[in-house]
């Protein structure tokens, strides 16, 4: 987890972005949200509250990853396991949690944890 890479060359990316659909997780949240009842892990990142009812959103920030190729293998049937986001100071990454459905988690990373290359795909 970390690298960009290109998708294998019969994956067109802007219909893997069409398929592909934010669901997050109770491990990533510590109130009810769109994902359910809160089951944070110990180890796990807590997303930020603001998000929890922006499911649209989130979405379109995935969707757009995609698109721009911000994404990481494997690929898992024509998804990429890893999506890299920017928002403002903020990389979030998603994972791959339904490769048949294309439904994806994600969460905030620390500085230290960003992938190479970011700025390439967020300036």
């Amino acid at each position: 987890m970390g690298a960009f890479s290109a998708p294998p060359a019969t994956i067109v990316l802007a219909d893997v972005a069409e398929r592909a659909r934010y669901v997050g997780s109770p491990e990533h949240k510590d109130t009810p949200s769109f994902a359910g009842q809160p089951r944070p892990r110990a180890d796990a990142a807590i997303c930020p509250r603001e998000l929890f009812d922006r499911q649209e959103d989130v979405t379109g920030w995935l969707k757009g990853a995609i698109r721009k190729g911000a994404v990481g293998g494997p690929w898992e049937g024509v998804f990429p396991r890893y999506v890299w986001h920017k928002e403002g100071s903020i990389v979030y990454l998603a994972r791959l949690v339904n490769r048949e459905l294309g439904e994806y988690k994600g969460w905030p990373l620390n500085q230290d944890e960003w992938p190479g290359g970011i700025e390439r795909y967020y300036g």
